[in-house]
């Protein structure tokens, strides 16, 4: 007697398993990746406190944040070889069990050097990790559809974690401890490494001819930790500072004898032809460009919510939250989009859509609320980023070969980083001049320092439209993806069980 019901053939089920056992090992990477990028702001909004229990001094504090963003920027293209030579699996691995242990001495940390030196060596783990969780996406998700829904996924988090870290940094410093924002990491870590040892895959490292690039290596790593420290020098020292031009001609210099050390070599640490290819370029372009635009938003909206609206830690972060549900609802159109429509007016559409929701933000004035003024342009960029992160991701690993994967994918993760610090330095600095200038222009008037701090919001909101604007030719220009060729390539790619 028939009930109706198909059977499945063995071959079928064992697809259905594999393709729940890749969408299982997908939340595993979400959940790194969501972790690294969110232990870049989740310490933002306990900074005080935890400068107030170990005696932090003030020229020192912002070394919580920039002992992690500086160790993992540096590091980033290193990472990202070791996880092609030694197995994207394995150093993902490696950087979760690393990850735990380097939040566990930050949270527990008793004086400062303990909890620079967590903070150090959480940059130094994530800086494998980040490069390794999105070339394990990579190599996963080879058909078009299932690649896109991945990559949205992945996006969401990837764009949407400042916000989530702001969130939940909040919510700990509100109920727990400062704390609690380093040590939450630990338990999600390992809870990950054992997701990952049941359901992401075992990739075959990339065969190795000759020795590790190290001439590269030690360039690279010092270039970048180089030009990172100098744009944190500038938010602190100013941009002529002896200490700022010294260190970013220095990270130039090291940068310009890497890229002549690849160019020679036979085993090079960074393959020239992965940011020479015109899509890939474009997608590094971009990478660089949009933290400097998200960071006007992120740093300057915290400190408007929390100085002149008054909110507490915790309201403030949770008026971050339509950030992240507009990520999740963007990134999901975007990845049912892209493979009909192709990744250019996917990331045009982000990109108008973020320099609008900025121009908007960058109307503030004095007296002005949440719900009218912030909320609208808060969704905008949200809207606009979900399908941005997509499309760029997706461009990012445009044809590369699988041995490949991991750098680059770390130089994806080292554009982003250093856009980031970028942004961090020059919006700071337009927003204290802004502010001064506004402050002497102004010095009858009323509640003075509150307009002068929104003048300077909507400058560096200004700033960061103006950058928005800039991605817009390029992206117009560079980017030539059609929908059938997104998966060119992926006919390299090996994965084995």
């Amino acid at each position: 007697m028939t009930t109706g019901m198909a059977t499945l053939a063995p071959d079928e089920k064992s697809s259905q398993t594999s393709a729940s056992k890749r969408w299982l090992a997908l939340g595993v990477i979400a959940m790194a990746q969501l972790m690294v990028v969110l232990d870049a702001t989740i310490v933002t909004i306990s900074l005080p406190f935890a400068q107030q229990d170990l005696g932090i001094s003030d020229g020192n504090r912002q070394w919580i944040l920039t002992a992690y963003t500086l160790i993992f920027g540096g590091l980033l293209l290193l990472g990202g070889r070791l996880a092609d030579y030694l197995g994207r699996r394995r150093i993902f691995l490696i950087g979760l069990i690393g990850f735990a242990g380097a939040s566990a001495l930050a949270g527990l940390a008793q004086n400062t050097a303990e909890l620079f030196a967590g903070r150090g060596l959480q940059g130094a783990f994530g800086a494998l990790l980040a490069p390794a969780a999105l070339s394990l996406v990579s190599i996963t998700f080879t058909e078009a559809k299932e690649r896109a829904r991945a990559f949205g996924v992945f996006a969401g988090v990837s764009a949407g974690g400042a916000a989530i870290g702001l969130i939940v940094g909040g919510l700990l410093t509100e109920y727990a401890s400062w704390r609690w924002c380093l040590l939450v990491n630990t338990p999600i870590a390992l809870l990950a490494f054992a997701g990952a040892i049941a359901f992401v895959v075992k990739d075959t490292p990339a065969p190795r001819t000759g020795g590790y690039d190290l001439p590269g290596a030690v360039t690279a790593t010092l270039g970048l930790i180089s030009v990172v420290y100098g744009f944190s020098r500038a938010a602190s020292d100013g941009w002529t500072a002896t200490t700022t031009l010294g260190f970013l001609v220095a990270g130039v210099a090291l940068l310009v004898a890497f890229v002549t050390i690849e160019r020679r070599t036979a085993n090079p640490l960074l393959p020239l032809r992965i940011p020479g290819e015109i899509n890939r370029g474009g997608s590094f372009l971009v990478a660089l460009i949009t933290p400097i635009a998200m960071f006007a938003m992120f740093l300057n909206l915290s400190f408007y919510l929390q100085l002149t609206l008054g909110y507490s830690a915790l309201k403030a972060g949770v008026s971050f939250l339509p950030f992240p549900i507009g990520i999740v609802i963007s990134a999901g159109i975007a990845s049912a989009l892209l493979p009909r429509i192709g990744p250019r007016p996917v990331m045009l559409t982000g990109a108008v859509l973020g320099t609008g929701g900025l121009l908007y933000l960058a109307q503030l004035s004095f007296g002005d609320s949440y719900s009218t003024s912030v909320l609208p342009a808060i969704l905008l960029i949200a809207l606009g980023m979900g399908g941005l992160f997509v499309a760029m991701q997706t461009t990012a690993l445009h044809q590369v070969d699988e041995k490949d994967s991991g750098v680059a994918s770390a130089l994806l993760n080292a554009a982003q980083q250093v856009g980031g610090s970028i942004g961090t330095a020059l919006l700071m600095t337009l927003s204290v001049q802004a502010a001064d200038r506004y402050a002497k222009n102004h010095p009858t008037i009323d509640n003075v320092v509150a307009r002068a701090s929104i003048h300077s919001y909507d400058v560096a909101f200004y700033a960061g439209a103006g950058f928005f604007l800039l991605t817009i030719p390029i992206i117009a220009f560079m980017i030539r993806d059609k929908p059938e060729n997104l998966l060119e390539g992926s006919e390299h790619v090996h994965v084995g069980v």
